[in-house]
């Protein structure tokens, strides 16, 4: 967050004859000369900030600088948090996993879809076991038949060199979906 390569014109820096200045507050005071809006911002202890800079006369807002660079952001931090896509997780399996490790990861994979991450899953062979790829196949349509409905196929299952790979990710009703199953239950 330092390194914001955002730049805001400050004071005498800010181009233009006239401004329309905004109070820290957000309202309007009127259409000033430079000369003015600058003498009035000083007697108050606050900094002009070129908000509108397209404007006609331009955007000027009257504010202690340090205080609107921390609201910016703040702003920008929670606009990340909101737009948060969903990061890649990936769950490895074995074509002959046992039943508890199975469980174990089933249960990992729906934490992630329930953080509305992508899942990448990965059965990877040793060079005895690629004869046996229908196994591999076999763990990932289990895989989607114990998720249930509210999971999408990003990517369909096919091999990278020795390993299967599907991505899947969850619809907007996963989680009601695994709640409902729940309650059933």
């Amino acid at each position: 967050m330092r390194n914001s390569n955002q730049f805001w014109r400050l004071n005498e820096r800010i181009p233009g004859s006239s401004f329309r200045v905004l109070d820290s507050s957000g309202k309007q005071i009127g259409i000033l000369t430079k000369g003015d809006a600058l003498k009035l911002a000083k007697d108050k202890g606050l900094d002009l900030i070129e908000m509108v800079a397209d404007a006609a006369p331009p955007v000027v807002k009257m504010m202690e600088f340090g205080k609107f660079k921390y609201q910016e952001e703040k702003k920008k931090r929670e606009s990340q948090k909101k737009n948060k896509a969903g990061d890649l997780k990936e769950i490895r399996f074995t074509p002959f996993i046992g039943e508890a490790d199975y469980q174990t990861r089933l249960k990992r994979i729906i934490e992630f879809l329930k953080e509305k991450n992508k899942v990448k899953l990965t059965v990877y062979f040793q060079t005895k076991q690629l004869g046996s790829k229908s196994f591999g196949y076999d763990i990932l349509k289990r895989i989607l038949k114990d998720l249930g409905e509210g999971i999408n196929t990003d990517m369909e299952p096919k091999f990278l060199g020795r390993n299967l790979v599907m991505i899947i990710s969850p619809t907007n009703s996963f989680g009601k979906v695994k709640k409902n199953e729940e309650n059933k239950s």
